[in-house]
Protein backbone atom coordinates (compact mmCIF):
# COMPACT_ATOMS: atom_id res chain seq x y z
CA UNK A 1 0.00 0.00 0.00
CA UNK A 2 1.13 3.58 -0.82
CA UNK A 3 0.20 6.68 0.70
CA UNK A 4 1.21 10.17 0.03
CA UNK A 5 1.68 12.69 2.81
CA UNK A 6 3.01 16.56 2.84
CA UNK A 7 6.53 16.90 4.59
CA UNK A 8 7.00 20.62 5.97
CA UNK A 9 11.26 20.74 5.79
CA UNK A 10 12.85 23.99 7.23
CA UNK A 11 16.53 24.23 7.95
CA UNK A 12 17.73 24.88 11.59
CA UNK A 13 21.08 26.27 12.18
CA UNK A 14 22.75 22.60 11.14
CA UNK A 15 19.63 20.51 11.06
CA UNK A 16 16.88 19.81 9.09
CA UNK A 17 13.10 19.84 10.82
CA UNK A 18 10.07 18.62 9.03
CA UNK A 19 6.70 17.62 9.97
CA UNK A 20 3.79 16.46 8.28
CA UNK A 21 0.34 18.75 8.81
CA UNK A 22 -2.29 15.67 8.03
CA UNK A 23 -0.78 13.84 10.77
CA UNK A 24 -0.33 15.47 14.32
CA UNK A 25 2.41 14.64 15.62
CA UNK A 26 4.69 13.40 13.24
CA UNK A 27 8.00 15.60 13.50
CA UNK A 28 11.54 14.49 11.93
CA UNK A 29 15.00 15.95 12.17
CA UNK A 30 18.20 15.06 10.29
CA UNK A 31 21.58 16.80 9.02
CA UNK A 32 20.39 16.06 5.48
CA UNK A 33 17.08 16.72 3.76
CA UNK A 34 16.63 12.84 3.15
CA UNK A 35 17.74 11.89 6.31
CA UNK A 36 15.06 14.12 7.93
CA UNK A 37 12.78 12.85 5.49
CA UNK A 38 13.65 9.61 6.09
CA UNK A 39 12.74 10.27 10.27
CA UNK A 40 9.89 11.79 9.04
CA UNK A 41 8.78 8.87 7.53
CA UNK A 42 9.22 6.11 10.26
CA UNK A 43 7.13 8.53 12.80
CA UNK A 44 4.22 9.04 10.04
CA UNK A 45 4.36 4.89 10.00
CA UNK A 46 4.62 4.60 13.98
CA UNK A 47 1.59 7.07 14.14
CA UNK A 48 -0.64 5.31 11.65
CA UNK A 49 -0.30 1.62 12.85
CA UNK A 50 -1.15 2.91 16.70
CA UNK A 51 -4.16 4.47 15.88
CA UNK A 52 -5.25 1.61 13.30
CA UNK A 53 -4.46 -0.92 16.45
CA UNK A 54 -5.72 1.97 19.04
CA UNK A 55 -8.91 1.89 16.61
CA UNK A 56 -9.72 -1.77 16.11
CA UNK A 57 -9.59 -2.66 19.44
CA UNK A 58 -13.22 -0.91 20.46
CA UNK A 59 -14.64 -2.97 17.08
CA UNK A 60 -17.12 -5.66 18.00
CA UNK A 61 -15.63 -8.90 17.19
CA UNK A 62 -18.12 -9.42 14.95
CA UNK A 63 -17.53 -6.49 12.65
CA UNK A 64 -16.67 -6.30 9.06
CA UNK A 65 -12.92 -5.07 9.02
CA UNK A 66 -12.06 -4.40 5.18
CA UNK A 67 -9.96 -2.47 3.35
CA UNK A 68 -11.03 0.77 1.62
CA UNK A 69 -8.98 2.62 -0.91
CA UNK A 70 -8.31 6.38 -1.48
CA UNK A 71 -7.32 7.61 -4.40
Amino acid sequence: MRNEFTSVIEEDGEWFIGYCPEIPGANGQGHTVEECRANLSAAIALILEDRREDGLRGAPPDAIKDLVVVQ
